[in-house]
C-alpha cells in the first residue's frame, strides 16, 4: 500500500519536531542539573561558614577581610593568623557577594581538604593559605570548564591547568569558580546555564567580561585574589567596571596550558592569563609567586623570566607617553578627565609626560582584531554554538559567521554609505585563504614594530591610556562590540597592560555626557551614550601600558598611579 506524499511529509515533519523537542528537553535537564549543583555549592558554603562561626565566635571577620593581600600573606606565613580563620572569612563573604551578584558557579569542596593539608606543609610558598578564585574557563581537576556552553557540562577537567598547579604549589587555596559570558567573546557576563552576573557596586550595571564573575567577586570583597584571562579586555573590563586592579601580561609570560579559549588556535590577537586584586601590590605578589621555577618546569614554553624586583621597586622618574582618545571610540567625559587628572598628578610628582599620537585604530580594530580572530569567516566560532539553545552576547558575530559569503558581500556594499563601521565589520568577517592569513600575521607584526619605533623615538618608558568606563548597563556590551578599541589594541600588539581605578563619575561628568555625540554619530555611538548614563559615583580607571615582557615596569607605573590617586582622593 502506497502512503500519500502529503501524509509522508507530514509524518516526517512531526517526527523531526518530536526529536527536536526531546533534544531540547534533554538540554534543559542538563541546565537544571547544573543550576542545582550551583545552588548546592552555595548551601555548602553557607553550612561551612556557619559551622566555623559557631565554633569560633570571637574571630573578627571584618578585620581579616580588611587586610591587604601582602599583609595577610605575611600573617599567614608567620602564624599570627590561622589559615582556617582566613579561609572561612572569605567563604562567608564570597557567599554574600554570590547571592547579591550571581558570580560563583561552583564551590571547590576539595579546598577544605587542601586547607587541612596546608597546615601540615613544611614549605610555605608566597601565597601560603590565601584563598583564590578561578575563572570558569581555567581548568580545575574534577570540575567543568563550561565557557557558558551546555555541551561542556558534565565534562570535568582531567587535571589542573598549569596556573592552578603553580598556585597550589605556592600554598594558595583555589576555592570557587566564577561565571563567564557564553563563548567568552563578550564583555558582559551572562549565559543560559548560570544566568546574568551583576556589578557589586550597582546591580543594574554589568561587571564586565569575560572574567566578569572574577570582577564581581573581587570588587565585592569576596575574593582577595582572582585569576582570569584576557583576549580583548577580559581582565581589564571587569577590573575597571568593578573598581579594582588587574594586569594583562604579555601573552606568553604566564602559562595557558589547561586554559580554554574563546576562539582556539587563532594567533592574531594574543590572549593572556592574569590576576585581579584590590590593589597593585597584590598583583605584584601574585606575579612573584607565579613567575617561579614551578611555572617554568611545568610549561617549558614559558620563558624562564623570574619577577624582576629591581625594576618594580625602582624610584627613577618615568618618561610617560599619553593620549586622551583613540579617535575611534569617543571617551566619556569621566574617561577624559581620568587621564587628564592622572597626567597632572604624575607631572607634579616629577615624571615627564609626552603626547603620543595614536593613528589608524579603525584599521587595527577591523583588519587586525576582527579579521584576525575570525580569519575563517567565523566558521569555527559558529560551530561552538551548534546544538546550543542560546547565542549569548555574541549575536552579531554569530550571525555574520553563519551568513553565506554572497550575503556578506551584498550587506557590506549596501551598508557602506550609511553605516561604514557595520560595513567594515561585515568585510572583516569574510573567509581568508591561507596566503591571506599569513600576510595578515606579517602585517600585524610590522605594525607592532612601527608602534615600538614610535615609542622609542619618543624615548618612553610606559604609556598612560584611557580605559572604557564607567560600567555599562546590563545588556549593552552585546550591542557595543565596537567599544573594545582601548583594550583590544594591546592584545593585537601583545603589550602588558593594567588598569587602576583613579576617580568616580561626578554630576558634572553626567551633565557633560548630554553633549556626547561620538566620532561616527551612528547607532553605536548613540547607544554608547545611553549605556554610560546614570553612573554618578561609579569608578573610572586608566590603563597603564609597557613594552612586551616588561610586566614589572607596567606594575611599577600602576603603583605610582595608584599611590598618587589615593593621596589626591584622600584630601579631596
Amino acid at each position: 500500500m502506497r502512503v500519500p506524499l502529503p501524509a509522508l511529509l507530514g509524518g516526517s515533519a512531526l517526527l523531526l519536531l518530536l526529536l527536536r523537542w526531546r533534544r531540547r528537553r534533554a538540554l534543559w535537564r542538563k541546565v537544571a542539573e547544573a543550576q542545582e549543583r550551583q545552588e548546592l555549592s552555595l548551601v555548602r558554603m553557607e553550612a561551612a561558614a556557619q559551622r566555623f562561626r559557631e565554633q569560633n565566635p570571637s574571630v573578627k571577620v571584618a578585620s581579616i577581610l580588611s587586610l591587604p593581600l601582602p599583609e595577610l600573606s605575611r600573617k599567614l606565613r608567620d602564624g599570627s593568623l590561622p589559615l582556617d580563620h582566613v579561609f572561612y572569612a572569605y567563604v562567608g563573604k564570597a557567599l554574600q557577594i554570590a547571592i547579591e551578584t550571581n558570580c560563583i558557579t561552583e564551590f571547590l569542596q576539595e579546598s577544605e581538604t587542601q586547607l587541612r593539608k596546608a597546615k601540615l606543609m613544611d614549605k610555605q610558598g608566597l601565597l601560603y593559605g590565601v584563598p583564590v578564585s578561578i575563572k570558569d574557563s581555567i581548568n580545575c581537576q574534577g570540575h567543568d570548564s563550561t565557557l557558558g556552553f551546555i555541551k561542556n557540562l558534565n565534562k570535568p577537567a582531567a587535571e589542573d591547568s598549569v596556573v592552578v598547579q603553580v598556585l597550589k604549589r605556592q600554598g594558595a587555596i583555589p576555592f570557587v569558580k566564577t561565571n563567564v559570558p557564553q563563548s567568552l567573546i563578550s564583555y558582559d557576563c551572562k549565559n543560559l546555564i548560570f544566568g546574568q552576573t551583576r556589578n557589586p557596586l550597582m546591580f543594574t550595571r554589568t561587571p564586565g567580561g569575560s572574567s566578569g564573575g572574577e570582577g564581581a567577586l573581587v570588587g565585592g570583597g569576596g575574593s582577595i585574589l582572582g585569576i582570569g584571562t584576557d583576549v580583548g579586555g577580559s581582565l581589564r573590563f571587569p577590573a575597571a567596571f568593578c573598581g579594582v586592579c588587574a594586569i594583562k601580561p604579555t601573552g606568553k609570560r604566564l602559562s595557558k596550558r589547561g586554559v580554554m579559549a574563546g576562539v582556539a588556535g587563532q594567533k592574531a590577537v594574543a590572549a593572556a592569563v592574569g590576576p585581579l586584586a584590590k590593589d597593585v601590590e597584590s598583583l605584584a605578589l601574585c606575579l612573584r609567586a607565579l613567575l617561579s621555577e614551578d611555572m617554568f618546569s611545568l610549561d617549558s614554553t614559558v620563558p624562564p623570566l623570574p619577577f624582576n624586583e629591581e625594576v618594580y621597586s625602582s624610584t627613577k622618574p618615568l618618561r610617560i607617553g599619553y593620549y586622551e582618545t583613540d579617535f575611534f571610540t569617543m571617551p566619556s567625559p569621566a574617561m577624559r578627565r581620568a587621564v587628564r587628572e592622572t597626567k597632572q598628578l604624575l607631572e607634579e610628582a616629577g615624571h615627564t609626560l609626552v603626547p603620543f599620537e595614536l593613528t589608524n585604530v579603525e584599521y587595527v580594530m577591523f583588519n587586525y582584531c576582527v579579521r584576525g580572530m575570525f580569519s575563517d569567516g567565523g566558521s569555527s566560532f559558529a560551530r561552538k554554538f551548534k546544538g546550543e539553545m542560546e547565542k549569548g552576547g555574541s549575536g552579531l558575530f554569530f550571525w555574520l559567521a553563519k551568513a553565506p559569503h554572497w550575503l556578506k558581500t551584498l550587506l557590506c556594499w549596501i551598508s557602506k554609505p550609511f553605516v561604514p563601521r557595520a560595513s567594515s565589520i561585515i568585510r572583516s568577517m569574510k573567509e581568508n585563504t591561507v596566503d591571506e592569513v599569513w600576510s595578515l600575521h606579517q602585517e600585524i607584526e610590522d605594525y607592532c614594530h612601527q608602534f615600538i619605533a614610535q615609542w622609542k623615538q619618543l624615548n618612553l618608558d610606559v604609556m598612560l591610556c584611557p580605559m572604557l568606563g564607567p560600567a555599562l548597563g546590563i545588556g549593552y556590551p552585546a550591542k557595543l562590540s565596537v567599544a573594545v578599541s582601548y583594550t583590544m589594541l594591546y592584545n593585537a600588539l601583545d603589550f602588558p597592560a593594567g588598569v587602576v581605578p583613579v576617580t568616580l563619575v561626578t554630576d558634572e561628568d553626567e551633565e557633560q555626557l548630554k553633549g556626547y555625540k561620538g566620532y561616527y554619530q551612528d547607532w553605536w555611538d548613540r547607544t554608547l551614550a545611553k549605556a554610560f548614563r546614570g553612573s554618578v559615583g561609579m569608578p573610572v580607571a586608566v590603563q597603564c601600558v609597557a613594552l612586551p615582557w616588561q610586566e614589572e615596569l607596567c606594575l611599577r607605573f600602576m603603583k605610582e598611579v595608584e599611590t598618587l590617586s589615593l593621596k589626591k582622593n584622600s584630601f579631596s
